[in-house]
């Protein structure tokens, strides 16, 4: 969703309120690419500072579903983006990177919203993403989730120092 900023930019410290949406569906990124199951409309107010500077300030709540950490089944994860950023037009691309400013959702005179909600969940990406807290996982040997019961593989893990005794044992047999 594009907003045309010349109307914010016509008087000094004029407030523009809009209704915007997020037009994404997924959240693709080189982690891969994760669904947007929930997404509300929110507002974005788009303050003049004055000398071609903005503020946007706006406050979003979305869903992603995210695979479990431990067993890879999909978990619901809601992210509630605070959005409040200051922008400069003046500046130009080479003060940006000089100044390691990353407002590249400001094209021209129109702020690209999907970007800017993009670069917002980027940084509110959770660390690490549980089903829940005692989730048992995936076995080692053959993959299955252990929180629906267990595999019955065998899951003693031997000393490596001992892998060459345990050899003369099996070659016993």
């Amino acid at each position: 969703m594009l907003i045309n900023l010349t109307d914010v930019l016509s008087c000094e410290e004029k407030t523009v309120i809009r209704t915007a949406s997020i037009d994404q569906e997924s959240f693709d990124s080189d982690l891969g690419s994760f669904p947007i199951t929930e997404k509300d409309p929110f507002e974005l107010a788009i303050t003049n500072l004055g000398g071609k500077k903005l503020r946007i300030a706006a406050s979003a709540r979305l869903s992603v579903r995210i695979p479990c950490d431990r067993c890879l089944e999909d978990v619901k994860t809601p992210l509630v983006l605070v959005i409040d950023r200051e922008v400069d037009l003046k500046q130009t691309a080479e003060g940006r990177i000089e100044d390691l400013d990353e407002t590249d959702f400001v094209i021209g005179y129109n702020l690209d919203v999907d970007k800017l909600i993009y670069s917002e969940i980027l940084v509110n990406w959770p660390m690490k993403t549980l089903c829940r807290e005692d989730c048992k996982g995936i076995c080692r040997k053959c993959g299955a989730n252990l929180n629906h019961g267990e595999c019955g593989c065998d899951t003693v893990e031997l000393d490596p120092r001992m892998a060459v005794i345990a050899e003369i044992f099996k070659n016993c047999n």
